[in-house]
């Protein structure tokens, strides 16, 4: 893909993973505990947005489609196994191309695994404009574009493409994450804390796992 890059040092991670951890900590407590001021907080946002989503059949057509073709999660993981491809046939590195596809796949596991144990409720309303299945707590949308954009970003850094291409990454990636978390608030389907805890958990869950291969493989080494 980029030629390897054995000049750059490894930026320390335990603080930023320190500090996600225990913001995901704080933020599960709370919508376990359906401490009063969040949900009414969740509650009052999403009343606003889905009158809006109502009163305007055009944006939210235009919302679903990005919402559940884009950027829904199947899509981000196709392209997650296809940069895995890349990665396989311009690095010849099987091992990162691997650690890729685990990573996107530990992601999937955590989000299910809390998405049972926390069982919140999504929105209900009287006149729907989308439906989702399984519980609302984390967004599966938010979290699996925040660890797909994450692992590409990395990936981009660490074999050290041009400037441009990565600002061009950093911009799609921005537009990706913060744009499906607000298209699932718009469509009614999410609470506003179920997709920052997706946001979070997907950045923790990028932050770990690239730690720990740089850790093992060192931060630019080519297999």
């Amino acid at each position: 893909m980029y030629p390897a890059r054995l000049d750059s040092p490894t930026r320390p991670r335990a603080p930023l993973a320190a500090a996600l951890a225990t913001a995901c900590v704080l933020l599960l407590f709370l919508v376990a505990a359906r401490w009063s001021p969040l949900m009414d907080l969740d509650s009052g946002i999403v009343r606003t947005l889905h009158r809006g989503a109502v009163a305007q059949p055009g944006l939210t057509r235009a919302n679903r489609v990005l919402s559940d073709w884009v950027w829904d999660p199947w899509a981000m993981r196709a392209g997650c196994a296809a940069v895995a491809a890349v990665v396989v046939w311009r690095l010849r590195d099987r091992v990162l191309a691997a650690w890729l596809l685990v990573t996107c796949a530990l992601g999937t596991l955590v989000q299910q695994g809390l998405k049972a144990a926390v069982d919140r409720p999504r929105p209900v309303w009287r006149d729907p404009v989308d439906s989702a299945h399984f519980a609302a707590f984390p967004s599966g949308h938010a979290m699996t574009a925040t660890v797909v954009c994450g692992l590409v970003l990395w990936l981009l850094r660490r074999h050290g493409a041009g400037p441009a291409l990565r600002s061009a990454a950093l911009a799609v990636s921005v537009v990706s994450v913060l744009g499906v978390g607000l298209t699932r608030l718009w469509l009614g389907v999410h609470w506003p804390s179920d997709v920052l805890g997706g946001w979070l958990l997907g950045a923790l869950t990028v932050t770990v796992s690239t730690a720990a291969f740089e850790k093992w493989r060192g931060p630019n080494s080519r297999p």
